[in-house]
């Protein structure tokens, strides 16, 4: 069967859809830019908190925690609250927490409001990109995954740079109070102007089911977080979360397949295409943000980037994975998506080889046209997968889908980043012996009258230093490109994925 099942859903003329959708968009661009603004303002917040640098990483644990234990939920609470009061509320209770972020006094006052503000935050995006998919017709949902997307994709992008702007130019305060206008206008928006929904106070809530996958959930991400600094699995700590989070999961499988009325319908995993976009959906979000969390310390300490500039230089990409939405979105009438998707995969393949042989002194032009190559394979991949994952799903099971949807991104992107953070770690010691290994005392470029061989003098302890610190930075380099050749086969999972995929006709849609 080719035809989409989407494509006959009766969709009625909603008023002021512009506005809808301009206000659901900032709600979504709100959530995910809270998850990396406040990562080149970490500094200077563990200077104002008096905070150890192990303890400030807690302001992001905090949050990413609380947002993806409450991702799982979200469906079930539209169903019962309505979505429009459900939207709203959380619109209010994350602009309200971000205030109290931005005004808290100490370490562990931000680190409950971050929870706060996580679990009034985790809503945002599937609530906005469910009602985004109700609103449009089939034939539209394409362009309207596109301006979806600005918010989701572009959101981590533009994070480290909006925040190191706001930080050297007013505070790390600031990262968080910038909330504040785009929250009362996104709810005053839609308090006014989107359609009022049913909600069925009859509905129990899976409690046991909820439990179980939070344990999971949770338990990973902390077990991520914390993996690097605890040496892994040679800590009894990270030995432990891994076996609850493992235990979590499985108690979860079993609930969903044998209970009444789990908390996530069996029917979300029965569908062929939203399953195969989500596990996509999973592979891309472990290179989106692990990119970027490499790009800043790279450009930083050893291109030797101001920490505005380094913000500023990963702009680019933002505005690639911008215009190729919106052409995804036109080509999408004539191409299937699959065929979209395919060369989105293969080209973000292609350039993340092609950051692999990256030095620092790789020019602006260089450094420029790589990201925004990256960020254009980015949006051609992201808005045909998103159209895709709901082409078949029944339309009651989507508020549930768009919450799993976002769950697995930004499971993704926790693995992602903990992987390239601990193969970076490792290649880096790897490479730094083998280099050392090179260096001897008898090497002819150490001997001599020449002022180098003087300085860097291996016997001599200014020389040992001196050579170290070169060694230490090469080795870096080899492992930097190391983690973009890893990342580059990720996109080999998806690729096979888009075989099991049902199509649809262009020809289905209206003009």
């Amino acid at each position: 069967m080719t035809t989409a099942a989407g494509s006959a859903e009766p969709v009625q003329k909603v008023p002021y859809r512009a506005l809808i959708t301009t206000c659901a968009m900032m709600a979504s661009l709100m959530q995910v830019l809270d998850s990396t603004i406040v990562t080149v303002s970490l500094p200077y917040m563990q200077g104002g908190l008096s905070a150890t640098s192990d303890e400030i990483t807690w302001v992001l644990t905090s949050y990413v925690t609380a947002v993806a234990v409450m991702t799982a939920p979200v469906g079930w609470l539209a169903h019962r609250f309505g979505r429009k009061n459900l939207f709203i509320g959380c619109l209010l209770g994350f602009t309200v927490t971000s205030m109290m972020c931005g005004a808290a006094q100490s370490l562990t006052e931000i680190v409950l409001f971050r929870i706060a503000q996580g679990i009034c935050g985790a809503a945002l995006v599937p609530l906005a990109q469910a009602t985004m998919l109700d609103i449009y017709p089939f034939e539209m949902r394409a362009h309207a995954m596109a301006i979806f997307g600005i918010g989701v994709m572009v959101g981590p992008i533009m994070g480290p740079t909006v925040g190191g702007w706001l930080t050297d130019t007013y505070s790390w305060r600031w990262a968080f109070y910038v909330n504040l206008p785009i929250g009362i206008l996104a709810s005053t928006g839609l308090a006014l102007y989107m359609p009022r929904s049913e909600w069925r106070p009859e509905l129990r809530f899976d409690w046991t089911g909820f439990a179980v996958l939070a344990l999971g959930i949770g338990c990973l991400q902390m077990m991520l977080d914390r993996g690097l600094e605890q040496d892994w699995f040679d800590s009894r700590e990270i030995i432990t979360e891994a076996t609850l989070a493992g235990l979590g999961f499985y108690l979860f499988l079993v609930h969903m397949f044998t209970a009444d009325r789990p908390f996530l319908p069996r029917g979300v995993f029965l569908d062929r295409n939203f399953i195969a976009a989500a596990l996509m959906m999973f592979c891309t979000g472990m290179v989106l943000l692990a990119t970027s969390v490499l790009l800043a310390p790279y450009l930083q300490n050893l291109a030797d980037y101001p920490v505005s500039t380094a913000g500023l230089a990963l702009a680019p990409r933002g505005f690639g994975t911008m215009a190729s939405m919106f052409l995804a979105s036109r080509l999408a009438k004539y191409i299937d998506q699959r065929i979209l998707m395919a060369f989105g995969l293969l080209l973000l393949g292609w350039n993340l080889q092609r950051m692999s042989g990256w030095t620092p002194d790789v020019s602006g032009f260089e450094l420029t046209s790589g990201l925004v190559t990256q960020g254009f394979a980015v949006g051609f991949i992201f808005n045909p997968m998103t159209v895709m994952a709901f082409t078949t799903l029944p339309v009651h099971l989507r508020g549930d889908a768009t919450a799993l949807q976002n769950l697995t991104r930004n499971i993704g992107s926790a693995i992602g980043i903990s992987v390239t953070a601990s193969t970076l770690e490792h290649n880096t010691q790897v490479s730094h012996s083998d280099l050392v290994a090179l260096i001897t005392p008898f090497h002819r470029d150490l001997h001599g009258p020449g002022v180098v061989a003087g300085l860097l003098d291996p016997v001599s302890g200014h020389g040992s230093a001196v050579l170290d610190q070169m060694i230490n930075r090469q080795a870096e380099i080899i492992a930097y490109s190391d983690d973009f050749w890893l990342m580059s086969f990720v996109v080999i999972p998806p690729l096979l994925l888009l075989l099991v995929m049902r199509g649809h006709r262009p020809a289905a849609r209206a003009g």
